[in-house]
């Protein structure tokens, strides 16, 4: 499965994380971002099959950039990532159309485990 996957985290360290684990199961990671209007900037330029999305990031948060993906695009495939203790924005992420969430800190099996999901469910 070739899926492309845009991976949106004002973290590097957590960029990176993500990649590492996303390369190794056979993904593409095909773009980046550093803060919410970068995330939605990307998606519209690379159009990726899912979207892993940080809940807070500077300029835009993930939720806001979130809503405005799922407004131009309500089939957009986009998974939160949040701390622990933010149980609130993951509901809320939810109700604004986020697909599935992945707890930091990111253990691999629950990442692959949520993108095979996600990707499954939807086609």
């Amino acid at each position: 499965m070739g899926l492309r996957i845009l991976i949106a985290d004002d973290a590097l360290f957590m960029r990176n994380m993500l990649r590492d684990i996303f390369v190794k199961a056979g993904f593409q990671v095909v773009g980046e971002a550093v803060n919410g209007v970068e995330a939605v900037e990307r998606y519209h330029e690379l159009r990726p099959d899912l979207v892993t999305m940080d809940i807070v990031m500077p300029l835009k948060s993930g939720i806001e950039a979130l809503q405005q993906i799922t407004r131009e695009d309500p089939d957009a495939r986009v998974v939160m990532c949040s701390a622990l203790g933010q149980e609130a924005l993951v509901i809320e992420a939810v109700q604004a159309g986020a697909k599935d969430f992945i707890v930091k800190p990111f253990k691999e099996e629950r990442v692959l485990d949520v993108v095979h999901r996600v990707t499954k469910r939807l086609g």
